[in-house]
């Protein structure tokens, strides 16, 4: 039977799981608002920081007790940020399903050297929440960008916890519904979700961590883009606009216009809607195929945002061979970019599905996908 390309093509191929596809109705005129060759301490500037930080605290409904900063060097800036500043204080436990996850672990264990207990669990799978001890400070990851699997909710995640949560919930945020009262510390970064642009994280603190930081001082060196408090009082000003170092001035306003787009398709809620429809369709698929599935083990901890997928067909001769060729043929045929599998999780593809992604670009996909994976078992030879 012959195999011949599909008719349709997606309108936008990009798939990337970071930096992540621009708005539908992204243009760059719309950036011509931005305070470009303005001081970010200038009232404009504070003005739109300020207004970043807000827009930000309505869609995802924080509460407003808690702080929201705005800090360098995008999430990971912002998770090593919380790490240096609060842990040491008490016990940690590290909790780990996928390569930035254990990425945490390291520098928590070889880097700052304390007392932790590292929980891990393989690509596919999750830790299980109802056997680690909150009364210890809990770093995790809410949604393995490279393993596609999620935490399904915090139910497990103590109110009376003694100890601090520290979550990297990057590409969670804008797509999941996070348990604010359950995280003392959220991370994530503009490029995710929001399809904004890199270098620049999100710290979101709760009361709890935010006497953390007024009650501890670490026994090593702060450096200057980590510092958060002086004289052992919180820096305010970080969580109202007054940033640490030099933001772009044109990504917060590109930051802005997400954000004004995420109201237009109905808040959270829309934009959960969207990535659900999206990683749906994925879902379905793997439904119907003998020779792929989703590589999250659980359908209870299926990620909707970073939906990672592992071939399955006897007939593969080189898993990690095959699943490069079908990623580096469709981007080839110009219908799918950059979904190859993370470097270091399994053989298999990373197809992006967070809201801003059309989910007829992801109908449009599937039949590729097919095609390609037919392509690559004849060329095996």
């Amino acid at each position: 039977m012959a195999n011949n390309a599909p008719a349709s093509r997606p309108a936008n191929p990009r798939f990337s799981s970071g930096p992540c596809a621009k708005i539908p109705t992204f243009e760059l005129s719309k950036l011509s608002d931005a305070a470009l060759g303005r001081s970010h301490r200038a009232a404009i500037g504070k003005e739109k920081l300020k207004a970043a930080i807000e827009e930000t605290r309505d869609i995802l409904g924080i509460p407003a007790d808690y702080k929201i900063g705005i800090v360098p060097a995008s999430d990971t800036g912002a998770v090593e940020m919380a790490m240096w500043s609060l842990l040491g204080a008490r016990k940690a436990t590290m909790v780990a399903w996928e390569s930035f996850g254990s990425g945490w672990v390291s520098d928590v264990v070889k880097q700052l050297k304390i007392d932790a207990e590292v929980r891990e669990a393989g690509y596919g799978e999750i830790v299980d929440f109802t056997t680690v001890d909150f009364n210890t400070d809990v770093v995790f990851t809410w949604n393995g960008t490279t393993s596609g699997v999620r935490l399904p909710n915090g139910d497990a995640i103590p109110a009376d916890r003694e100890g601090l949560t520290i979550c990297d919930a990057t590409s969670a945020a804008f797509a999941q519904d996070l348990p604010w009262d359950k995280l003392d510390v959220t991370t994530f970064s503009w490029q995710k979700v929001m399809g904004g642009e890199a270098a620049h994280g999100m710290l979101i603190l709760s009361p709890r961590a935010v006497e953390r930081l007024e009650t501890y001082t670490p026994a090593w060196p702060m450096p200057k883009i980590f510092r958060m408090t002086k004289g052992g009082k919180l820096i305010d000003g970080i969580f109202k606009g007054e940033t640490i170092n030099t933001p772009s001035m044109l990504a917060v306003e590109d930051y802005l216009v997400a954000l004004d787009w995420a109201r237009e398709v109905g808040g959270l809620k829309g934009l959960m809607a969207r990535a659900d429809a999206n990683a749906k369709v994925i879902w379905d698929f793997c439904e119907q195929k003998d020779w792929i599935a989703n590589l999250a083990v659980d359908p209870a901890t299926r990620s909707n945002t970073s939906v990672c997928l592992k071939f399955t067909d006897d007939r593969i001769q080189d898993g990690a061979a095959f699943a490069k060729a079908v990623a580096k043929r469709l981007e080839a045929e110009g219908v799918a970019l950059d979904i190859g599998a993370y470097r270091d999780a399994p053989a298999g593809l990373r197809i992006w599905c967070g809201a801003t992604v059309q989910t007829a670009d992801v109908e449009a996909l599937m039949p590729w996908l097919e095609y390609a994976f037919e392509a690559e078992i004849a060329a095996q030879g």
